[in-house]
Order: C-alpha cells, then structure tokens, then sequence
C-alpha cells in the first residue's frame, strides 16, 4: 500500500472538496457486482458501471469524527455519481459529538476515531432496542505531527520531546533536545507554538495515547478526547488545526495525514528506538494496524494498538476510525441502506480509495471480520 503521489491526492481532495459540509449522499452500496433487480416501492439495485449496490431510498443521518472527513468526501463523490435515490448527510462535528448524536438517537450511525466506553455502550441500549452499539473498524490512518519552521525541512521528535513541547517545557525550536535529534539541522531561535483541538477529539484521545504510552511521565495527564494539557492554541477540528500550522511560522500540531499532504504542511519524523526515524505514511501506519489486536466482543470490533512500538517502519501515532451503529435495534426504516452503505466503504472498492488520500486500508483479516459485521446487524 504505497502512499500515491501529492499531485494525486490534491485531485482528489479537490473533487472532494466540492461536497462539503453536511454530505448528501444519494446513495449507498456494497462491493457487490452483481445486478439485482429493483422491485417496486425502491429496494436494492446495482449501478453496473461501477458495481456498487444501492440500498433502497432512505434518508440517512450521521456525523462526527473529522478525521475521516477526506475519506467521507471521496465516498461521497463515488456514490453520487454511481446511484441516486437516497441521502446521506454526514456532518463532521468531531468524534464527541458525533457519539452524543448517536447516544441520543438522533442519527443511523457515528463516525469516531475512539472506541466507545464501556458507560457508552451501557448507555447505547436504550437507543439500540435489543441491542448495543458496536465499532467497526474502517478507515485506519496515520496521525502526523505537522509543522512549520522556516528554514528546516527534515524535522526528527521522539515521544518524550514531543510531550515536552505540548506540555511548555520545551518553547523554542533550538532546544538542546531537539537539536541532538537533528545535529545537522539550522534550528532558529523561533519560539514554538503549539495547536490543539478545542473539540473533543478522537484524534486528542489517540495523540495523548500515543505520549502516554511512549512519554511516560514527560506527559502527566490521563487522556481522553478532551485536551487536557496547558497553554497551547486551540482549533475547531483537523482542518481548523492544520490551517493554523499552515499559516503561523514556530508552529506545531497534530492531525491526520491526509490534511497534512492536502496543504503541503512539513512533517517530522519519528525516532521510536527502530532503527531509523519512521516516516508517516499509509505503508507505516498499516504496519501498525496489522499488529493491532481486537478486544471487543461479538460483533464489537474495538482495536488495541501498540502506541510504543519500536517496530521498524511502523508509525506508532494511528488512530482508526470507527463507524459506530447497533448490533440489534436499528430503525426499520433506515436498516437496509445503513448496511448497504458500510458494505461499500468496508468492500474492496470504498477501502481501494483510502490510500491516495493518506489513510491506510483496512488489514485483510480485520476486515473480513466488518463485513461479516455488517451482514448481521438487525
């Protein structure tokens, strides 16, 4: 899984720039290539050219987490061309809100870059008739730590560096800590400042796993999907942090991959104790994912990773998102779109498109596990 050239995935994050916001769908499908024909009253057809298969026409709710929000667009573009009939408006409002959505019944699923707790599924059963909320895993990516310092294009951090600079121990670029990382590098005296989000955040949650994980106590907070450290800047989502490193020289942030290649923001490299600096990517991080294991139950497809790997080539800060809906007790009227709609995103055709945009496709093993997922919601 090679991460395609910058000049491919700005074509298509500009096509997919096009739909914005709260996405309208007018379809939804599988990685199914064969043709079913449609009976009255609008049932499941196949848009032969492009082989995906259409659920029946519903209108669709969901929203949440932003770092998926690139992979959402092309999805969208995709189904919008192949099919028409139902909407599917998807609304990047961060991972937080989107569970809150979810939890209230307000939308058929939520798009998270953390698992649920336990207190949210407990909390899930009184949306989910007979059921529960599960996770299903679906679009796996790399979190980059962008940056942008004039003058220094190769950029080396280590976990306890980098917890150093979110926390304000370390405030200017020419820090002894940093330039024994990068001996050869013409640090400025630049003062660093750090971007956050100010939502409550998958990507915060995965981040601070990552310096919890690998930091040790150079990170002195619990986690979550809050932002907890002090100082710092804040930002309204992935885009909204990555613009602001894009505009403000010293600076520094956090978020997926594919904001980074969209914009053109520089980004460091890893030394995790492997023998070279990891390089994030699409290949690094799925070495990652494939080393993850699954510790949900039944149909819960919850993962565990391993934020201080020292594997070579393996990008420790992952996150994955997750596509949160009910085992059981989904709403008659949206059930058979809902499904036909992660059966294409977790079929070969929805997941082929997630490389060039600097997301990692799903491992062959976990994903055969979503799709037999998917089959069995009710």
């Amino acid at each position: 899984m090679k991460l395609q050239r910058k000049s491919g995935l700005r074509a298509l994050a500009v096509g997919a720039a096009a739909v914005s916001g709260a996405l309208v769908l007018t379809a939804c499908g599988s990685d199914n290539n064969s043709t079913t024909a449609a009976p009255s009253g609008g049932s499941s057809s196949t848009a032969a050219a492009s082989g995906i298969t259409c659920g029946p026409k519903a209108n669709l709710l969901a929203s949440g987490s932003t770092a998926q929000q690139n992979a959402v667009n092309v999805w969208v573009k995709n189904y919008m061309q192949a099919c028409s009939g139902s909407e599917i408006n998807y609304k990047g409002t961060g991972s937080g809100a989107g569970v809150t959505d979810f939890l209230n019944g307000t939308t058929a699923f939520a798009g998270s870059d953390s698992a649920l707790k336990p207190a949210e599924i407990t909390q899930s059963k009184k949306v989910c008739a007979g059921g529960q909320g599960i996770d299903l895993p679906m679009a796996p990516g790399p979190i980059a730590i962008g940056y942008n310092v004039p003058g220094v294009s190769n950029l080396v951090l280590d976990a306890d560096t980098l917890a150093k600079i979110f926390n304000g121990k370390i405030t200017h670029w020419n820090d002894p800590a940093i330039a024994k990382l990068n001996p050869s590098a013409k640090l400025p005296s630049t003062p660093i400042q750090t971007f956050h989000r100010s939502d409550a955040s998958g990507t915060t949650d995965n981040f601070t796993k990552y310096l919890i994980g690998a930091a040790g106590t150079d990170w002195p907070y619990s986690g979550g999907k809050a932002w907890q450290a002090k100082g710092g800047q804040s930002a309204t989502g992935s885009a909204g942090v990555a613009a602001q490193v894009k505009q403000t020289a010293g600076s520094i942030g956090y978020f997926e991959l594919s904001y980074a290649t969209s914009q053109s923001i520089s980004t460091a490299q890893l030394n995790t104790g492997a023998a070279q600096p990891v390089t994030v990517s699409s290949d690094s991080a799925s070495k990652d994912v494939a080393a993850a294991q699954v510790v949900g139950t039944g149909g819960d497809l919850a993962l565990k990773l391993d934020y201080a790997t020292k594997a070579d080539g393996a990008w420790p800060i992952t996150l994955v998102t997750y596509e949160i809906v009910c085992d059981k007790g989904n709403k008659a009227a949206t059930l058979p779109a809902t499904k036909a709609f992660l059966n294409y995103i977790a079929g070969t055709q929805g997941q082929g498109a997630l490389t060039a945009l600097g997301y990692a496709p799903l491992p062959d093993a976990i994903a055969t596990k979503v799709r037999a997922a998917i089959s069995s919601l009710s």
